[in-house]
């Protein structure tokens, strides 16, 4: 176990170093740049700033001093945003992201779990028709929709909720409309696993000998379904993630929520080289370090999987 873990630890390392050089390179190619006007800069002063953060030397000797810095956590100043470095800028922003994104994956996993284990029990009845008519909905339907949607209705016509905004300013309901929008996409796609993933787990052998014992259902569920139903839900978290992370950059921006989305917003908007690098690097982490999460806990979900 202890050796798996090390091996996965050390392949994030090609796999974040190969993110980092393809990120540095489209960005630097792409057409415009970060000084980039409506109204061209004199060349001189243009001269000045692209000398100032080294944009007139050659591209590898950019990345290598980038790298170097990157080494010691540092992001550089925005380009854009002068009165603040990217570290700082991603240290206000993540943390309003990742409680966005934790609470609708939670939200989505807890909710969705129940749901597929109550449409498995109830297979070909009504319970089960409903539920993956619900889910069907929400799978087909993009955040994009979906926030302006509950927003129209539950902000705007019931007044329910605020229409946009953040906890420190219209208070913890601010959470409600995002995260249901970030939610209800992942919650249709676990639900339908799991259903899937009991259904099959509850015919399975074991299950039969554990009913011919006289077992109840309750504890034939608890006890033995439950862990082995639960691998494909935990197999797909990893993606979750991705997807939750890449729908709040439209959410957040629907909902003026102050997160990582509006940044890589500003960003590519404002080609601003370091703040964009800064979220690409930043998020991919996030993103490996879960699914390694994800590996590590299927080896406690089923002692079956060995790590050699």
């Amino acid at each position: 176990m202890g050796r798996f873990v090390l091996k996965r630890f050390l392949s994030f390392i090609p796999t974040l170093l190969v993110i980092i050089i393809f990120g540095f390179i489209i960005i630097r190619v792409a057409p415009g740049g970060p000084f980039s006007r409506e109204r061209a800069v004199p060349p001189g002063v243009l001269a000045n700033l692209m000398a100032k953060y080294h944009l007139d030397e050659p591209i590898y000797k950019q990345f290598l001093r980038y790298f170097w810095d990157l080494l010691h956590w540092d992001f550089g100043p925005s380009y854009r945003l002068r009165d603040f470095t990217v570290n700082q800028l991603i240290g206000i922003a993540l943390p309003v992201s990742l409680l966005l994104g934790s609470v609708a994956l939670l939200i989505s996993v807890f909710i969705g779990v129940i749901a597929g284990i109550v449409s498995a029990l109830k297979q070909n009845k009504a319970a089960d028709y409903t539920i993956m008519a619900i889910a069907v909905t929400g799978n087909s339907m993009p955040t994009f929709v979906v926030g302006p949607l509950l927003m129209l209705i539950f902000a705007i016509w019931l007044k329910w909720v605020p229409t946009a905004g953040w906890i420190d300013r219209v208070g913890t309901k601010a959470l409600i409309l995002p995260v249901i929008t970030l939610a209800l996409n992942q919650f249709a796609r676990i639900a339908r696993v799991m259903r899937a993933s009991m259904i099959e787990t509850l015919r399975s052998d074991y299950v039969r000998t554990a009913r011919a014992k006289g077992l109840s259902m309750p504890t034939i569920i608890v006890r033995h379904v439950l862990k082995g139903a639960s691998l494909p839900v935990v197999s797909i978290l990893g993606p979750a993630l991705a997807d939750i992370v890449v729908g709040a950059v439209a959410t957040e921006r629907i909902f003026a929520v102050p997160g990582m989305g509006r940044q890589i917003m500003n960003a590519s908007t404002n080609r601003d080289y370091t703040l964009l690098m800064g979220t690409i690097v930043t998020y991919a982490i996030v993103l490996i370090v879960m699914n390694f999460v994800v590996d590590i806990a299927y080896g406690f979900l089923d002692p079956r999987i060995t790590y050699k």
